[in-house]
Formats: structure tokens, sequence, C-alpha cells
């Protein structure tokens, strides 16, 4: 029996290095310091020959339907966390010739609440509130009484979009720059109304997220911008990704740009964050999207709160958890996404979790070419797309 001790030490010393991720790999996450991060998972590695033919299927997309030559921004396609494809190009600042690096930030307007619903999520686990407390219990100004942060994350509140009601006469001086705190007074001491019951229908709005950040900061007595460096940032070494919160700092960050590069200037909704005003990088949220797959980083309660359809008052495959926009088909199968779109900057963030498949497209000069991105799904999945190239979609 004694002979056999070697061995079954050998066999054991295998399986725990198995276990563990490997920290040579450039797709493993790490934090800040470059150290592998508590939160990495491994993936089963990918043969050569499968990782050459997804590789050849999405060089071909991105040729026919994205078109680099055209298309100024980010693109990047990963599977069990390794890079199958990825292409940058165009330019972050054009009139000051900066181009587009793997490392360069690029503003992923409604992207960014995923980020924030994923805050929120860390801060119920961390029992630092819940998803049904009243919104007014954390936000004493907020005069509606039945909404809850649950109903702020899925769209259900009711609320209408800061970026229209200030435009309504006598509500907001537009020479003025609108911060997340003057969203909350101007709900608070205006007559704004409400477009709904709270709870009663979906209808996406951006104060919701607006509004989620304020609770981060409330809760966590930190800034928004310090809360999110803190909680996801770093430990998940997302170097080129921050929070824009100051307008002074304008000039220092990617333009956003019409289809014919014509820049476009900032303006008085420009500093509101946690709906938008998240710079980053494909593979910044790439170390995002693997960290989603750790019960240490969110617990599997959190992610069935977040990766389910609240939706259903209108029959149809399209829905929204926390976060998180979806389809669910008849066939059971679910693609999760969220789109963004802001002035010239239009993104889309692709997390297939059945398939452990990554996308991400951004563009900082206007064009719908991020969309385009779930066609890329069925060489992955069963996805029952149906596509007309024709027609259009």
């Amino acid at each position: 029996m004694l002979k056999n001790i070697p061995v079954l030490f050998l066999f054991l010393f295998i399986i725990g290095c198995q276990k563990k991720p490997d920290i040579k790999k450039e797709s493993t996450v790490k934090d800040i310091k470059g150290n592998v991060s508590e939160y990495a998972v491994d993936f089963a590695p990918l043969t050569t020959v499968y990782r050459k033919k997804k590789r050849d299927e999405i060089e071909a997309f991105y040729a026919d339907k994205i078109n680099p030559k055209d298309f100024s921004g980010s693109f990047l396609v990963a599977k069990n966390g390794e890079i199958l494809f990825e292409s940058y190009s165009g330019y972050a600042y054009k009139e000051k010739n900066d181009s587009i690096t793997q490392n360069t930030p690029l503003h992923v307007a409604s992207v960014s609440k995923i980020i924030t619903a994923v805050t929120i999520l860390k801060l119920v686990e961390q029992n630092k509130l819940q998803l049904d407390d009243l919104v007014s219990d954390i936000l004493p100004e907020f005069p509606y009484k039945e909404t809850t942060v649950r109903m702020l994350l899925n769209h259900r509140s009711g609320l209408r979009n800061y970026a229209y009601f200030t435009e309504d006469k006598g509500v907001w001086n537009k020479k003025e720059t609108l911060t997340n705190q003057d969203v909350l007074t101007l709900l608070a001491t205006k007559k704004i109304g409400l477009e709904t019951t709270p709870g009663k229908r979906f209808s996406y709005c951006n104060t919701n997220y607006a509004l989620l950040a304020l609770i981060v900061e409330k809760v966590t007595e930190k800034t928004f911008p310090e809360a999110l460096q803190q909680m996801i940032f770093d430990p998940l070494g997302m170097k080129n990704t921050f929070v824009f919160s100051d307008m002074s700092t304008k000039e220092e960050v990617s333009q956003s740009y019409k289809g014919n590069y014509k820049r476009l200037a900032f303006e008085y909704l420009d500093a509101v964050y946690g709906d938008k005003n998240l710079y980053t990088t494909p593979r910044d949220l790439l170390q995002f999207d693997l960290a989603l797959y750790s019960e240490k980083f969110l617990s599997t309660k959190m992610k069935d709160e977040m990766f389910q359809g609240y939706s259903y008052e209108r029959k149809g495959t399209r829905n929204y958890g926390l976060g998180m926009r979806m389809l669910e088909f008849e066939t059971g199968q679910k693609y999760f996404f969220h789109n963004g779109w802001w002035h010239g900057n239009t993104s889309s963030y692709v997390t297939l979790r059945k398939d452990s498949v990554t996308i991400i497209a951004i563009s900082n000069k206007f064009t719908r070419k991020p969309y385009d991105t779930k066609r890329l799904a069925p060489k992955f999945g069963d996805y029952p797309f149906k596509f007309n190239d024709e027609e259009g979609e």
C-alpha cells in the first residue's frame, strides 16, 4: 500500500493544479497589480483547429459587416476566455491624430448600465441594501414612495427620462451642466410626473440608472467613480476603464463623431453617469465578463436575479433583467446583451452564457454596425436568428 502513496500524491497534485487559473494565460482575470484575481475562472482550453476555424469565420464577418476601412472603434470576440479575434481602427481624437488601440478607452454609452447594475448587486450581497428597498428610504428627496431599487434596475419605475423632461419649459437651464444630484432634485421640486404607475410595465429610462449611481454613492459613502474603481475596476485589472464625471477633462478623453467624422460637442447632459459615461476597452470588458462566471465575484443567487426577465405584459422574445437585455426564444435559449448609443458613440456587449462567448464592439464614429454582432451568435450555439441580408433586419 505504501508503494501507491507517491502515485496518489501525484494524482492529487495534478488535479489541484487543474483547478487553479493559469497565471501565464493572457485572458486570465488579473487585478490591478497584475496578480491572478480571486475571481479568475478556468475554462476548458480550445483546440488549435477550433480556434483557427472560428477566427476565419469571425474575420470574414468583420471584413464584410464591420469594414475596418470605415470603422472607428474596437472589436473583440472571445470564447472560454481566449481571444479569437480582435481589431482596432480609426481615431479616438481625429484632430490630434490619436489612433485607437487595444488600450484606448471609448465611451460605451448604455453598456455602462451593466456595470452599474452589478455594483448594486454586489452591495446587496454585502447586505448594504436590498433589491426591494424603497428608493425613498435611501434617497429621502425621491418623491415616489412605491418605487423600489429593483424597479430602477429592470426599468419598471415609471419615471420619465431626464434627457426629455429637462427640455420642458422652466425645468432646466441648458447652459448649465446637469449632474446626477440635479436629476434627483428636479424630480423632487418640479412637476415632472410619472409616465406610468411604478411596477406596471417596462419602459427603458436613463433616469433609473442615474438614480442607481446616487444610491451607490449614498451606500458606499464614496463618489460613483471611486466606488466602481474599488469594487470593479481594480479587482478585475480594468486598467483602461473609468467613469467620466468632470467636464473640465473633456479634451482628455476619446471624442464622438458623426458618420462623416464631424466632431460632436459635449453638452449639458454629458456629466450624468450610471446610465452612461463609462469609458473602457474590449479587453477590460472581457475581464468583467469572465468574472461574471465566478461565484466569488457575484453569487449564483444574484446572477439568477440579473439574468431573468421581468417584463411579460407583452408577448415576444424581448425582455430585460437587472441591467441586462435578453431575447428569450421559444426553444428555451436565451441571448444576453446590451447595446449603447450616445451622440456618435455606439456599442454592443454580448455574453453568450451557455457557450461562454464574449462579443464586444465599440465605435465613436456613428454607425449601427456594433449591433450586427448578434449575427455571430449562431456560429457558437443554437440561437435561432433569421437574417435577411437584402432586406436588412
